[in-house]
């Protein structure tokens, strides 16, 4: 296995100090400063009980995202799975509101033990806007909320909006050392 530091990439960097692995697909393990090995990006995770939605949210999150990879799952259980079985980190969630029986808000609950900020990392989609769901976005911390059908480029705005925070986070920590120090680690 062949080792190398990346924290000159601040996408990489940001992963570093919030989402550490142990091996990279590649069989590469990426370093941050410290020695320890993290993930290349920051992936998306969709989760539709709809195959073909799915498979149309992804094609459109393809062709701008290029700071992890996108996955898709139309079970509720395997996405859940999948998440807890990661290690600690970040990650970007284009979810259905309703998934089979499930909501995306259980789904939310379930993974923020291993993705703390998955709430304020979450793009909900629905078919219908209600109050209700409304008023759970809001008292969870959701703030990307779309109706079907997606708009592409409301869909793009809102995984870059969740991709700029940690841009400029990463930015900070790379230009301000102070800063980065200061930051408690675990």
């Amino acid at each position: 296995m062949r080792l190398r530091c990346c924290a000159d990439d601040p996408v990489t960097f940001i992963s570093s100090r919030l989402q550490p692995c142990s091996r990279q697909a590649s069989g590469e393990a990426h370093l941050d400063r410290d020695g320890r090995a993290m993930t290349k990006g920051l992936n998306v995770i969709i989760v539709d009980d709809d195959e073909a939605v799915c498979e149309i949210l992804a094609l459109i999150v393809e062709r701008f995202y290029t700071w992890g990879q996108v996955l898709t799952f139309t079970d509720f259980e395997a996405a859940r799975t999948h998440c807890l079985s990661q290690p600690a980190g970040v990650a970007i969630f284009v979810l259905d509101v309703y998934i089979g029986d499930k909501t995306a808000f259980a789904f939310l609950e379930a993974v923020a033990e291993r993705f703390p900020m998955a709430y304020q990392d979450a793009v909900l989609i629905t078919g219908d806007a209600s109050d209700k769901v409304v008023d759970l976005c809001v008292a969870l911390d959701i703030t990307h909320l779309l109706e079907k059908p997606v708009r592409p480029h409301a869909l793009q705005l809102a995984v870059r909006a969740i991709v700029s925070k940690y841009m400029k986070f990463a930015r900070r920590l790379l230009q301000d050392p102070s800063f980065a120090e200061a930051l408690p680690l675990s």
